[in-house]
Protein backbone atom coordinates (compact mmCIF):
# COMPACT_ATOMS: atom_id res chain seq x y z
CA UNK A 1 0.00 0.00 0.00
CA UNK A 2 1.57 3.19 -0.88
CA UNK A 3 2.26 5.94 1.84
CA UNK A 4 1.66 9.61 0.64
CA UNK A 5 1.81 10.51 4.38
CA UNK A 6 5.42 11.89 5.16
CA UNK A 7 6.45 15.60 4.71
CA UNK A 8 8.01 15.44 1.70
CA UNK A 9 4.13 14.77 -0.36
CA UNK A 10 1.94 17.58 -0.96
CA UNK A 11 -0.58 15.39 1.12
CA UNK A 12 1.62 15.52 3.94
CA UNK A 13 2.94 19.73 3.72
CA UNK A 14 -0.81 20.62 3.46
CA UNK A 15 -2.05 18.83 6.64
CA UNK A 16 1.05 20.26 8.30
CA UNK A 17 0.63 23.69 7.37
CA UNK A 18 -3.30 23.58 7.50
CA UNK A 19 -2.92 22.48 11.15
CA UNK A 20 0.01 24.73 12.36
CA UNK A 21 -2.14 27.65 10.75
CA UNK A 22 -5.24 26.26 12.67
CA UNK A 23 -2.87 25.50 16.15
CA UNK A 24 -1.46 29.20 15.71
CA UNK A 25 -5.34 30.38 14.95
CA UNK A 26 -6.39 28.72 18.56
CA UNK A 27 -3.95 29.41 20.64
CA UNK A 28 -4.19 33.61 19.64
CA UNK A 29 -8.04 32.55 19.63
CA UNK A 30 -7.79 31.19 23.45
CA UNK A 31 -5.50 33.57 24.48
CA UNK A 32 -7.65 35.96 23.44
CA UNK A 33 -10.48 34.68 25.30
CA UNK A 34 -8.60 34.54 28.21
CA UNK A 35 -7.83 37.85 28.40
CA UNK A 36 -10.79 38.84 27.87
CA UNK A 37 -12.41 36.75 30.67
CA UNK A 38 -9.88 37.94 33.21
CA UNK A 39 -10.28 41.71 32.27
CA UNK A 40 -13.79 41.00 33.03
CA UNK A 41 -13.44 39.56 36.39
CA UNK A 42 -10.68 41.67 37.38
CA UNK A 43 -13.44 44.60 36.52
CA UNK A 44 -16.19 42.96 38.56
CA UNK A 45 -13.89 42.47 41.71
CA UNK A 46 -13.02 45.98 40.92
CA UNK A 47 -16.69 46.97 40.78
CA UNK A 48 -17.02 45.32 44.00
CA UNK A 49 -14.49 46.84 46.13
CA UNK A 50 -15.94 50.21 45.10
CA UNK A 51 -19.38 49.23 46.42
CA UNK A 52 -17.40 47.90 49.74
CA UNK A 53 -15.61 51.43 49.82
CA UNK A 54 -18.42 52.90 50.09
CA UNK A 55 -20.46 50.58 52.51
CA UNK A 56 -17.07 51.28 54.63
CA UNK A 57 -18.12 55.29 54.47
CA UNK A 58 -21.28 54.63 56.04
CA UNK A 59 -20.42 52.38 58.47
CA UNK A 60 -17.38 54.60 60.08
CA UNK A 61 -17.36 56.87 62.20
CA UNK A 62 -15.00 59.68 64.39
CA UNK A 63 -14.79 58.31 67.91
CA UNK A 64 -12.93 60.51 70.27
CA UNK A 65 -9.48 62.16 69.72
CA UNK A 66 -8.77 61.15 65.99
CA UNK A 67 -10.02 57.34 66.86
CA UNK A 68 -12.69 55.69 64.27
CA UNK A 69 -14.82 53.29 64.85
CA UNK A 70 -18.14 51.34 63.47
CA UNK A 71 -21.32 52.95 63.66
CA UNK A 72 -23.61 51.08 66.41
CA UNK A 73 -26.75 50.51 64.36
CA UNK A 74 -27.99 46.85 64.12
CA UNK A 75 -28.10 47.69 60.67
CA UNK A 76 -24.70 47.47 60.14
CA UNK A 77 -23.72 45.40 63.35
CA UNK A 78 -24.98 42.18 62.00
CA UNK A 79 -23.50 42.13 58.48
CA UNK A 80 -20.28 43.72 58.46
CA UNK A 81 -18.16 41.72 55.95
CA UNK A 82 -18.91 38.73 56.96
CA UNK A 83 -16.53 36.62 54.03
CA UNK A 84 -13.49 36.15 55.47
CA UNK A 85 -11.91 36.95 51.97
CA UNK A 86 -12.59 40.41 52.83
CA UNK A 87 -10.91 43.53 54.58
CA UNK A 88 -11.33 46.65 55.93
CA UNK A 89 -8.76 49.16 57.08
CA UNK A 90 -8.81 52.41 58.20
CA UNK A 91 -5.60 54.73 58.55
CA UNK A 92 -4.22 58.13 59.33
CA UNK A 93 -2.36 60.28 57.04
CA UNK A 94 0.74 59.72 58.98
CA UNK A 95 0.70 56.19 58.63
CA UNK A 96 -1.58 55.64 61.81
CA UNK A 97 -3.66 52.25 61.90
CA UNK A 98 -7.26 53.80 63.30
CA UNK A 99 -9.30 50.73 62.68
CA UNK A 100 -9.29 47.40 61.51
CA UNK A 101 -12.33 45.11 60.91
CA UNK A 102 -12.76 42.26 63.20
CA UNK A 103 -14.48 40.24 60.32
CA UNK A 104 -10.86 40.48 58.48
CA UNK A 105 -8.81 37.78 58.04
CA UNK A 106 -5.44 37.97 60.51
CA UNK A 107 -2.82 39.02 57.96
CA UNK A 108 -2.26 42.96 57.69
CA UNK A 109 -2.42 44.46 54.19
CA UNK A 110 0.63 45.95 55.11
CA UNK A 111 1.66 50.03 55.43
CA UNK A 112 0.18 52.74 53.22
CA UNK A 113 2.31 54.02 50.36
CA UNK A 114 3.83 57.23 49.74
CA UNK A 115 0.60 57.77 47.22
CA UNK A 116 -2.09 56.47 49.58
CA UNK A 117 -0.81 58.96 52.49
CA UNK A 118 -1.14 62.25 49.74
CA UNK A 119 -4.91 60.72 49.56
CA UNK A 120 -4.74 59.19 45.83
CA UNK A 121 -7.26 56.60 44.68
CA UNK A 122 -5.21 53.46 44.22
CA UNK A 123 -6.18 50.45 42.95
CA UNK A 124 -3.30 47.45 42.60
CA UNK A 125 -2.46 43.57 43.39
CA UNK A 126 -0.86 42.71 46.49
CA UNK A 127 0.55 39.62 47.85
CA UNK A 128 -0.04 38.45 51.27
CA UNK A 129 2.20 36.14 53.12
CA UNK A 130 2.52 33.03 52.77
CA UNK A 131 0.87 32.85 49.33
CA UNK A 132 -2.63 34.91 49.14
CA UNK A 133 -3.07 37.19 46.34
CA UNK A 134 -5.43 40.33 47.50
CA UNK A 135 -7.09 42.96 45.25
CA UNK A 136 -6.82 46.25 47.22
CA UNK A 137 -8.49 50.28 46.92
CA UNK A 138 -7.66 52.42 48.92
CA UNK A 139 -8.78 56.33 49.27
CA UNK A 140 -8.80 59.62 51.45
CA UNK A 141 -12.04 60.55 53.00
CA UNK A 142 -13.48 62.66 55.72
CA UNK A 143 -15.28 61.18 58.91
CA UNK A 144 -16.31 64.10 60.99
CA UNK A 145 -13.42 66.39 59.28
CA UNK A 146 -10.93 63.73 60.12
CA UNK A 147 -8.92 62.62 57.31
CA UNK A 148 -8.26 59.02 57.15
CA UNK A 149 -7.42 56.92 54.74
CA UNK A 150 -9.90 54.02 53.93
CA UNK A 151 -8.52 50.62 52.34
CA UNK A 152 -10.60 47.66 51.35
CA UNK A 153 -9.85 44.26 49.99
CA UNK A 154 -11.07 41.07 48.63
CA UNK A 155 -8.89 37.81 47.91
CA UNK A 156 -8.48 37.18 43.87
CA UNK A 157 -8.06 33.08 44.90
CA UNK A 158 -11.44 32.40 43.89
CA UNK A 159 -10.83 34.41 40.53
CA UNK A 160 -7.54 32.62 39.90
CA UNK A 161 -9.31 29.50 40.81
CA UNK A 162 -11.51 30.72 38.15
CA UNK A 163 -8.84 31.11 35.78
CA UNK A 164 -6.96 28.22 36.63
CA UNK A 165 -9.64 25.92 35.41
CA UNK A 166 -10.53 27.98 32.54
CA UNK A 167 -6.83 27.48 31.87
CA UNK A 168 -7.07 23.73 32.65
CA UNK A 169 -10.10 23.06 29.85
CA UNK A 170 -7.92 25.07 27.56
CA UNK A 171 -5.03 23.26 27.76
CA UNK A 172 -6.72 20.11 27.83
CA UNK A 173 -9.29 20.75 25.01
CA UNK A 174 -6.69 22.46 22.80
CA UNK A 175 -4.43 19.46 21.69
CA UNK A 176 -7.83 17.77 21.35
CA UNK A 177 -8.96 20.46 18.99
CA UNK A 178 -5.81 20.07 17.07
CA UNK A 179 -5.64 16.33 16.54
CA UNK A 180 -9.44 17.07 15.05
CA UNK A 181 -8.10 19.42 12.69
CA UNK A 182 -4.67 17.83 11.52
CA UNK A 183 -7.59 14.71 10.66
CA UNK A 184 -9.91 17.03 8.84
CA UNK A 185 -6.70 18.95 7.31
CA UNK A 186 -5.31 15.36 6.42
CA UNK A 187 -8.48 14.17 4.93
CA UNK A 188 -9.22 17.42 3.09
CA UNK A 189 -5.92 17.35 1.92
CA UNK A 190 -6.50 13.90 0.53
CA UNK A 191 -10.03 14.41 -0.88
CA UNK A 192 -8.63 17.37 -2.94
CA UNK A 193 -5.49 15.40 -3.86
CA UNK A 194 -7.43 12.17 -5.00
CA UNK A 195 -7.77 13.31 -8.90
CA UNK A 196 -4.06 13.70 -8.59
CA UNK A 197 -3.25 10.39 -7.44
CA UNK A 198 -5.91 9.13 -10.35
CA UNK A 199 -3.93 11.44 -12.58
CA UNK A 200 -0.73 10.14 -11.94
CA UNK A 201 -2.00 6.52 -12.43
CA UNK A 202 -3.49 7.37 -15.43
CA UNK A 203 -0.25 9.19 -16.71
CA UNK A 204 2.16 5.87 -15.46
CA UNK A 205 0.15 4.03 -18.46
CA UNK A 206 0.95 6.32 -20.92
CA UNK A 207 3.99 5.18 -22.79
CA UNK A 208 4.90 5.95 -26.65
CA UNK A 209 2.91 3.00 -27.68
CA UNK A 210 -0.39 4.07 -25.92
CA UNK A 211 0.11 8.12 -26.41
CA UNK A 212 -3.60 7.91 -27.38
CA UNK A 213 -4.76 7.88 -23.78
CA UNK A 214 -5.29 10.89 -22.00
CA UNK A 215 -5.91 11.94 -18.45
CA UNK A 216 -9.37 12.34 -16.48
CA UNK A 217 -10.22 15.94 -16.49
CA UNK A 218 -13.15 15.89 -13.39
CA UNK A 219 -13.40 19.45 -13.44
CA UNK A 220 -12.63 21.36 -16.23
CA UNK A 221 -13.11 24.77 -14.55
CA UNK A 222 -10.82 24.16 -11.66
CA UNK A 223 -6.80 24.29 -11.32
CA UNK A 224 -5.72 20.29 -11.55
CA UNK A 225 -8.63 20.43 -14.56
CA UNK A 226 -6.66 23.20 -16.03
CA UNK A 227 -3.57 21.14 -15.57
CA UNK A 228 -4.54 17.93 -17.06
CA UNK A 229 -5.87 19.48 -20.08
CA UNK A 230 -2.46 21.33 -20.38
CA UNK A 231 -0.96 17.64 -20.12
CA UNK A 232 -3.68 16.54 -22.56
CA UNK A 233 -2.31 18.63 -25.32
CA UNK A 234 1.18 17.94 -24.38
CA UNK A 235 0.02 14.38 -24.93
CA UNK A 236 -1.50 15.34 -28.25
CA UNK A 237 1.38 16.83 -29.74
CA UNK A 238 3.44 14.68 -28.64
CA UNK A 239 1.54 11.49 -30.42
CA UNK A 240 1.18 13.89 -33.37
CA UNK A 241 5.32 14.06 -32.80
CA UNK A 242 5.65 10.67 -32.69
CA UNK A 243 3.66 9.80 -35.64
CA UNK A 244 5.38 12.31 -37.68
CA UNK A 245 8.80 11.18 -36.73
CA UNK A 246 7.35 7.44 -37.77
CA UNK A 247 6.26 8.51 -40.70
CA UNK A 248 9.09 10.45 -41.58
CA UNK A 249 11.25 7.54 -40.84
CA UNK A 250 9.45 5.32 -43.15
CA UNK A 251 9.29 7.41 -45.99
CA UNK A 252 13.28 8.17 -45.33
CA UNK A 253 14.31 4.66 -45.39
CA UNK A 254 12.00 4.35 -48.58
CA UNK A 255 13.71 6.94 -50.06
CA UNK A 256 17.13 6.27 -49.75
CA UNK A 257 16.70 2.57 -50.53
CA UNK A 258 15.04 3.38 -53.77
CA UNK A 259 18.01 5.07 -55.07
CA UNK A 260 20.27 2.59 -53.66
CA UNK A 261 18.57 -0.25 -55.03
CA UNK A 262 18.73 0.86 -58.92
CA UNK A 263 22.15 1.93 -57.82
CA UNK A 264 23.09 -2.12 -57.10
CA UNK A 265 20.38 -3.27 -59.45
CA UNK A 266 22.15 -1.49 -62.73
CA UNK A 267 25.97 -1.95 -61.12
CA UNK A 268 24.72 -5.86 -61.12
CA UNK A 269 23.42 -5.78 -64.76
CA UNK A 270 26.80 -4.29 -66.01
CA UNK A 271 28.58 -6.81 -64.33
CA UNK A 272 27.05 -9.82 -65.79
CA UNK A 273 28.96 -10.08 -68.45
CA UNK A 274 31.57 -7.68 -70.83
CA UNK A 275 30.47 -4.70 -73.06
CA UNK A 276 31.81 -2.25 -74.59
CA UNK A 277 32.96 1.22 -73.67
CA UNK A 278 30.14 2.64 -74.59
CA UNK A 279 27.67 0.56 -72.84
CA UNK A 280 29.79 0.84 -69.74
CA UNK A 281 29.49 4.65 -69.83
CA UNK A 282 25.34 4.30 -70.53
CA UNK A 283 25.50 2.07 -66.56
CA UNK A 284 28.07 4.66 -64.70
CA UNK A 285 25.86 6.97 -66.17
CA UNK A 286 22.79 5.71 -65.21
CA UNK A 287 24.49 4.91 -61.24
CA UNK A 288 25.44 8.80 -61.06
CA UNK A 289 21.89 9.71 -62.11
CA UNK A 290 20.54 7.92 -59.21
CA UNK A 291 23.64 9.13 -56.84
CA UNK A 292 22.94 12.40 -57.51
CA UNK A 293 19.27 12.27 -56.76
CA UNK A 294 20.74 10.60 -53.55
CA UNK A 295 22.79 13.53 -52.56
CA UNK A 296 19.95 15.94 -53.76
CA UNK A 297 17.59 13.54 -50.91
CA UNK A 298 20.56 13.83 -48.46
CA UNK A 299 21.41 17.03 -48.45
CA UNK A 300 17.60 17.93 -48.31
CA UNK A 301 17.18 15.85 -45.23
CA UNK A 302 20.65 17.23 -43.61
CA UNK A 303 19.00 20.68 -44.26
CA UNK A 304 15.63 20.51 -42.85
CA UNK A 305 17.41 18.22 -39.70
CA UNK A 306 19.81 21.15 -38.99
CA UNK A 307 16.67 23.40 -39.31
CA UNK A 308 14.83 21.64 -36.84
CA UNK A 309 17.90 22.00 -34.10
CA UNK A 310 18.04 25.52 -34.72
CA UNK A 311 21.43 25.22 -35.92
CA UNK A 312 20.72 27.35 -39.42
CA UNK A 313 21.81 30.94 -39.01
CA UNK A 314 19.74 33.04 -40.94
CA UNK A 315 21.01 36.48 -42.27
CA UNK A 316 19.14 39.29 -42.68
CA UNK A 317 19.88 41.34 -45.98
CA UNK A 318 17.80 44.15 -47.82
CA UNK A 319 16.41 42.86 -51.01
CA UNK A 320 14.16 43.51 -53.81
CA UNK A 321 11.89 40.67 -54.30
CA UNK A 322 11.00 41.25 -57.71
CA UNK A 323 15.00 40.88 -58.36
CA UNK A 324 15.16 37.78 -56.58
CA UNK A 325 12.00 36.45 -58.17
CA UNK A 326 13.63 37.27 -61.87
CA UNK A 327 16.91 35.54 -60.83
CA UNK A 328 15.26 32.30 -59.97
CA UNK A 329 13.19 32.38 -63.45
CA UNK A 330 16.59 33.05 -65.38
CA UNK A 331 18.06 29.88 -63.64
CA UNK A 332 14.91 27.58 -64.39
CA UNK A 333 13.79 29.07 -67.89
CA UNK A 334 15.51 25.86 -69.14
CA UNK A 335 13.66 23.67 -67.30
CA UNK A 336 10.62 25.51 -68.53
CA UNK A 337 11.63 25.62 -72.43
CA UNK A 338 12.37 21.74 -72.42
CA UNK A 339 8.41 21.76 -71.77
CA UNK A 340 7.55 25.07 -73.67
CA UNK A 341 6.19 26.76 -71.05
CA UNK A 342 6.72 30.30 -70.35
CA UNK A 343 7.68 32.09 -66.80
CA UNK A 344 6.61 35.51 -66.27
CA UNK A 345 7.25 37.79 -63.45
CA UNK A 346 4.50 40.34 -62.62
CA UNK A 347 4.88 43.04 -60.64
CA UNK A 348 3.98 46.86 -60.87
CA UNK A 349 6.16 48.86 -58.10
CA UNK A 350 10.01 47.67 -56.49
CA UNK A 351 8.96 45.28 -53.40
CA UNK A 352 11.62 45.58 -50.54
CA UNK A 353 11.85 42.65 -47.87
CA UNK A 354 14.46 41.77 -45.49
CA UNK A 355 15.31 38.24 -45.23
CA UNK A 356 18.14 35.78 -45.82
CA UNK A 357 18.52 35.95 -49.49
CA UNK A 358 19.56 31.92 -50.01
CA UNK A 359 16.70 30.67 -47.71
CA UNK A 360 14.18 32.72 -49.21
CA UNK A 361 15.84 32.12 -52.92
CA UNK A 362 15.61 28.13 -52.25
CA UNK A 363 12.25 28.22 -51.46
CA UNK A 364 10.87 30.10 -54.30
CA UNK A 365 13.06 27.88 -56.67
CA UNK A 366 11.19 24.42 -55.02
CA UNK A 367 8.07 26.50 -55.81
CA UNK A 368 8.38 27.31 -59.18
CA UNK A 369 10.36 23.58 -60.07
CA UNK A 370 7.15 21.91 -58.73
CA UNK A 371 5.12 24.46 -60.94
CA UNK A 372 7.32 23.24 -64.28
CA UNK A 373 6.79 19.92 -63.22
CA UNK A 374 2.83 19.59 -62.96
CA UNK A 375 1.56 21.81 -65.33
CA UNK A 376 1.14 20.92 -68.95
CA UNK A 377 3.35 21.82 -71.79
CA UNK A 378 3.03 24.98 -73.87
CA UNK A 379 1.30 26.91 -70.64
CA UNK A 380 2.14 29.50 -68.71
CA UNK A 381 3.23 29.99 -65.11
CA UNK A 382 2.91 33.70 -63.47
CA UNK A 383 5.03 34.95 -60.93
CA UNK A 384 2.64 37.68 -59.15
CA UNK A 385 4.96 39.98 -57.07
CA UNK A 386 2.95 43.26 -54.86
CA UNK A 387 3.03 45.29 -51.60
CA UNK A 388 -0.55 44.39 -49.99
CA UNK A 389 -1.17 46.17 -46.35
CA UNK A 390 -0.87 42.91 -44.41
CA UNK A 391 2.72 42.99 -46.26
CA UNK A 392 4.47 41.58 -49.16
CA UNK A 393 3.05 38.69 -51.97
CA UNK A 394 4.45 36.59 -53.97
CA UNK A 395 2.45 34.27 -55.49
CA UNK A 396 3.44 31.34 -58.03
CA UNK A 397 0.29 30.49 -60.19
CA UNK A 398 0.17 27.41 -62.46
CA UNK A 399 -2.17 26.02 -64.75
CA UNK A 400 -1.52 22.65 -63.66
CA UNK A 401 -4.26 19.67 -62.78
CA UNK A 402 -4.39 21.10 -59.16
CA UNK A 403 -4.50 19.63 -56.04
CA UNK A 404 -7.68 17.86 -54.31
CA UNK A 405 -9.10 19.03 -50.95
CA UNK A 406 -8.82 16.21 -48.88
CA UNK A 407 -4.17 16.72 -49.94
CA UNK A 408 -3.93 20.37 -49.12
CA UNK A 409 -3.69 20.36 -45.21
CA UNK A 410 -1.06 17.37 -46.01
CA UNK A 411 0.32 19.10 -49.37
CA UNK A 412 3.55 20.42 -47.18
CA UNK A 413 4.95 17.48 -45.10
CA UNK A 414 7.52 16.17 -45.80
CA UNK A 415 7.90 13.27 -47.87
CA UNK A 416 3.67 13.79 -48.80
CA UNK A 417 3.08 13.24 -52.15
CA UNK A 418 -0.47 12.99 -54.22
CA UNK A 419 0.99 11.00 -56.94
CA UNK A 420 4.21 8.85 -55.59
CA UNK A 421 4.82 6.95 -58.88
CA UNK A 422 4.47 10.13 -61.03
CA UNK A 423 6.49 12.20 -58.05
CA UNK A 424 9.38 10.02 -58.37
CA UNK A 425 9.48 9.41 -62.05
CA UNK A 426 10.02 13.09 -62.09
CA UNK A 427 12.81 13.28 -59.85
CA UNK A 428 10.86 14.81 -56.56
CA UNK A 429 11.98 13.73 -53.22
CA UNK A 430 9.13 14.86 -51.70
CA UNK A 431 10.67 17.49 -49.33
CA UNK A 432 10.54 20.66 -51.86
CA UNK A 433 7.27 22.09 -50.41
CA UNK A 434 8.38 21.42 -46.82
CA UNK A 435 11.51 22.91 -47.27
CA UNK A 436 9.51 25.78 -48.93
CA UNK A 437 7.08 26.07 -46.24
CA UNK A 438 10.59 25.92 -43.84
CA UNK A 439 11.97 28.58 -45.51
CA UNK A 440 9.39 31.44 -45.34
CA UNK A 441 8.23 30.20 -41.94
CA UNK A 442 12.12 31.32 -40.34
CA UNK A 443 11.01 34.64 -41.92
CA UNK A 444 8.12 35.10 -39.79
CA UNK A 445 6.30 34.62 -43.13
CA UNK A 446 3.60 31.91 -44.13
CA UNK A 447 2.91 29.98 -46.84
CA UNK A 448 -0.56 29.63 -48.47
CA UNK A 449 -2.12 27.08 -51.11
CA UNK A 450 -5.19 28.08 -53.23
CA UNK A 451 -6.53 25.45 -55.46
CA UNK A 452 -9.38 23.93 -57.78
CA UNK A 453 -9.05 20.55 -59.66
CA UNK A 454 -8.69 20.90 -63.13
CA UNK A 455 -7.99 24.64 -63.20
CA UNK A 456 -4.52 24.68 -61.61
CA UNK A 457 -3.01 25.93 -58.31
CA UNK A 458 -1.70 28.99 -56.41
CA UNK A 459 1.37 28.97 -54.36
CA UNK A 460 1.13 32.25 -51.73
CA UNK A 461 4.52 33.64 -50.13
CA UNK A 462 3.77 36.30 -47.42
CA UNK A 463 5.79 38.57 -45.67
CA UNK A 464 5.97 40.90 -43.19
CA UNK A 465 6.74 44.58 -43.76
CA UNK A 466 10.16 45.81 -43.84
CA UNK A 467 9.58 47.83 -40.99
CA UNK A 468 8.05 45.10 -39.02
CA UNK A 469 10.31 42.09 -39.94
CA UNK A 470 12.29 41.21 -37.32
CA UNK A 471 16.26 41.57 -38.51
CA UNK A 472 16.50 37.81 -36.46
CA UNK A 473 14.08 34.80 -35.72
CA UNK A 474 15.33 31.56 -34.20
CA UNK A 475 15.22 28.90 -36.93
CA UNK A 476 12.28 26.85 -35.37
CA UNK A 477 9.74 24.46 -37.06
Amino acid sequence: MKRYWHLHSIRGRLTLWYTLTLTVVLVLYAGGVFLFLRYNLFAELDRQLHEDFEVAEQILERMGEGGVQRHTDSHHEENEYPDNNQWLEVWSPEGKLLYRSPSSREEELGPISAFERQGHFVSRSIKLPPSIHVRLLSGSYLINRLPVVIRVARSEEPLRQELKKFLLVLVLGLPLAIGIAGLGGYTLARHALEPVSRMTEQARKITAERLRERLPVENPEDELGHLARVFNETFARLERSFEQMRRFTADASHELRTPLTAIRSVGEVGLREPRDAKAYREVIGSMLEEVDRLSRLVDSLLTLSRADAGHVKVTPEHINLIELAQEVVNQLGVLAEEKHQTLLVEAKEPVYVKVDRLILRQAIVNLIDNAIKYSPEGTCIRIVVQKRPEGSILEVIDKGPGIAAEHRERIFDRFYRIDKARSREQGGTGLGLSMARWAVEVHGGRIELESEEGKGSTFRIMLLDLENNQSSRPVTR
